[in-house]
């Protein structure tokens, strides 16, 4: 027998019968032998951190922009968290770990430069608007070539369905990929706590009581409280949920993350200046889509999607210096 189908068999033994499966896979848009080593899921995962896409968003920021010091969260270290806290979450319920860390690791390959400050003059100044999940299954559907024969990085049905739902209102097909969307959730607000305190603009004991008392205190307290309780509270597999009380505090939590870090002077400064930078992108470009094809080497085509998806795959220091570039041309 070869490994792949052995991991199969152990997969269809060991786990939940409301888990994704390999072998049940829906599969791929474009047939392709199998490998011997490693199942569907597996091959999903190693070909997006194989991507040039997912190198990128070591360079992309999260919260703080251009921040100095280097313990601030990027889009590849939160990526990164997202799959750890996913893959606990799937171990503890008996669902497919190799799926739900694929969906963790491509949730965010669409996002752009500076965080959402980029997504949101994207959405804003692109007349169909923009939407970073939708545009992370175009990356792996279109926009990554990994065979002459087709676009895209060829994934399994589930796994793109899983990208596509991680937010918004379309929620996963698959319990794998519920859990990354409610993982992404608490990865990011309890780190974004992190970073805010780091940099100056927190102390932990601004946090109101009323959330510290059911979550705790201290970062790594906040990730456990809420991953216990998600899976305590996900056991009978109809779907992955909080329990009440923590789900409130939560809410509490991000709320008092707008209030007094997305909107304070300092980081809404930042943003102003981010969605400056990617709207003057935008307008550089369109004005002639061809400099996309110069800066790229590739004979592409110049429209409105590609002018999007050129700014979109940017980091967020090719995206200052073209814009410098541009300013001083």
């Amino acid at each position: 027998m070869i490994v792949r189908e052995r991991l199969e068999k152990e997969e269809m033994a060991r786990l939940h019968p409301r888990a994704a499966k390999s072998a049940e896979s829906r599969g791929r848009d474009f047939p392709e032998l199998e490998c011997d080593v490693r199942t569907a899921f597996q091959r999903d995962r190693d070909r997006i951190i194989h991507s040039k896409a997912f190198r990128r968003l070591k360079h992309k920021t999260q919260v703080f922009f251009s921040p100095e010091g280097d313990h601030y969260r990027t889009r590849l270290t939160h990526t990164l968290e997202v799959a750890q806290i996913s893959r606990t979450i799937a171990r503890a319920l008996w669902l497919n770990e190799d799926l739900t860390e694929a969906i963790a690791l491509g949730h965010d390959l669409g996002h752009t430069p500076f965080g959402h400050s980029g997504e949101r003059a994207l959405d804003r100044i692109r007349p169909k608007g923009f939407r970073h999940n939708e545009q992370s299954l175009r990356v792996v559907e279109k926009l990554e070539i990994r065979s002459s024969q087709y676009d895209g990085l060829n994934l399994t049905a589930e796994t793109r369905d899983g990208i596509l739902g991680h937010t918004g209102n379309r929620i996963p097909a698959t319990l794998e990929g519920q859990i990354v969307r409610i993982a992404d959730r608490v990865a990011y607000v309890n780190h974004d706590i992190d970073d805010a305190i780091r940099s100056g603009l927190l102390r932990s004991d601004d946090i109101p009581s009323s959330i510290t008392d059911v979550l705790g205190s201290h970062h790594s307290e906040r990730i456990s409280t809420t991953v216990r309780d998600i899976i305590e509270n996900s056991r009978n597999l109809d779907s992955i949920m909080m329990s009440e009380s923590v789900r409130d505090a939560m809410d509490s939590l991000r709320e008092f993350l707008f209030s007094t870090v997305y909107k304070a002077t300092r980081v809404a400064l930042e943003g102003e200046k981010a969605e400056a930078v990617v709207t003057a992108l935008y307008e550089y470009y369109m004005e002639d889509p061809k400099r996309i094809a110069l800066e790229s080497g590739r004979d592409t085509e110049c429209d409105e999607q590609a002018v999007c998806d050129w700014i979109a795959g940017m980091t967020d220091r090719y995206a200052l210096r073209q814009y410098r570039l541009y300013r001083l041309s």
